[in-house]
């Protein structure tokens, strides 16, 4: 992974740097003014240049950034324009037949069991009509090298896709055309938005750096920008269905909403280790993961973690139910099961911790 983890530029090193391994982690980015052509991207994805993804016995044992249910299929996206696909709730994986693109895929999301998205490095917009088996390009902008982290429709035709500096665009047809636009008329910001998310009543807010998080109540049309008492940058973030929302992200920072983000109160993580996935299960139990294996475990609601280390030490991404009694969290050495149970998830995947002997002298 450590060419993964060295594709930053020196001139956005102190931003980039930080975002080692949260969905769109580390970004192959000249940090200079942008121009993004929505145009002349749709006409890049359209050539006949498309490199695709080399099938590989490995798709699944390599870096995944983030997965998500298709109907009762899994899909879990990552380096190289890898796309794995699970039918058994992440027991077993196989590579998805036609990929078109190379890139590191960093998010993916599916409006329903057989139409999805999966964006990433390249200003890269990826479409499968038939449950993740057979992708098609249609937004690439590989000149700007500019990278999408997250993507977010809101029904069949209307979705955004968005990334480093603040680059959005957004489609009302499906994929089939793109537009960049801004977060809303009069906000310069050109933070990362590193996580589109909804709540439970279909609000957007959108994960960013500097402890700034964007709020939408209009499904998307305009935002309004949120400081937080953080200034960090937060990695993710996702809706609970109580209503309230969590965001997450570094040293083991994550803020917690009960009134759509107006105040904000601090939830104790139970680690120091920065946090890039997270997800409240069927059973009502939430998990968070991040870097140095970093599991965490909450029973009441998500008003507290305790931490499971994991013994690889590695960083993890995304995390989402899996079979009976079961989690499956990916990152760095793709997809791994492991039990939802904290006690059950430290006999059988948490560091050992080896207590010495007294010494006799």
């Amino acid at each position: 992974m450590s060419s993964f983890f060295s594709r930053i530029v020196s001139s956005g090193a102190p931003r980039l740097r930080l975002m080692s391994l949260a969905g769109a982690c580390a970004i192959a980015l000249a940090l200079t003014s942008f121009g993004p052509r929505p145009a002349a991207a749709q006409e890049e994805a359209a050539s006949s240049d498309v490199e695709y993804a080399v099938p590989s016995d490995l798709a699944a044992e390599s870096l995944l950034l983030d997965a998500t249910y298709a109907g009762d299929r899994l899909v879990a996206v990552g380096e190289f324009g890898h796309v794995v696909l699970s039918d058994d709730r992440g027991v077993t994986f196989h590579q998805a037949k036609t990929v078109p693109t190379q890139s590191t895929l960093t998010g993916v999301t599916f409006v329903n069991k057989d139409l999805g998205f999966a964006v990433g490095h390249d200003a890269t917009v990826i479409r499968t009509t038939d449950s993740g088996e057979t992708w098609e390009l249609v937004y690439n902008d590989s000149e700007s090298e500019m990278a999408f982290m997250t993507v977010y429709f809101e029904n069949e035709k209307r979705g955004f896709a968005m990334g480093a500096f603040s680059f959005i665009v957004e489609t009302n047809d499906g994929g089939e055309t793109w537009e960049e636009r801004s977060l809303s008329d009069g906000l310069l910001d050109d933070y990362h938005l590193n996580k589109l998310f909804s709540d439970k009543d279909g609000d957007l807010f959108v994960s960013a750096e500097f402890g700034v998080v964007y709020h939408s109540t209009d499904k998307g049309r305009t935002f309004n920008r949120i400081q937080t008492q953080y200034e960090g940058s937060f990695w993710g973030g996702f809706g609970m269905s109580d209503g309230s929302v969590m965001v997450f992200g570094m040293r083991g920072n994550a803020f917690r909403s009960y009134d759509k983000g107006q105040t904000w109160e601090k939830v104790d993580t139970g680690t120091d280790k920065s946090i890039a996935g997270g997800v409240q299960l069927g059973s009502g139990k939430i998990v968070l993961v991040g870097l140095q294996g970093y599991v965490g475990y909450s029973d009441n609601g998500g008003k507290s973690f305790t931490e499971v280390t994991r013994s690889d030490r590695l960083g993890y991404a995304a995390v989402t139910d899996g079979p009976d009694g079961q989690i499956v969290v990916f990152g760095e050495p793709g997809a791994k099961v492991m039990p939802d149970d904290m006690e059950k998830a430290r006999e059988a995947v948490g560091a050992k911790i080896t207590a010495q002997a007294d010494s006799d002298s």
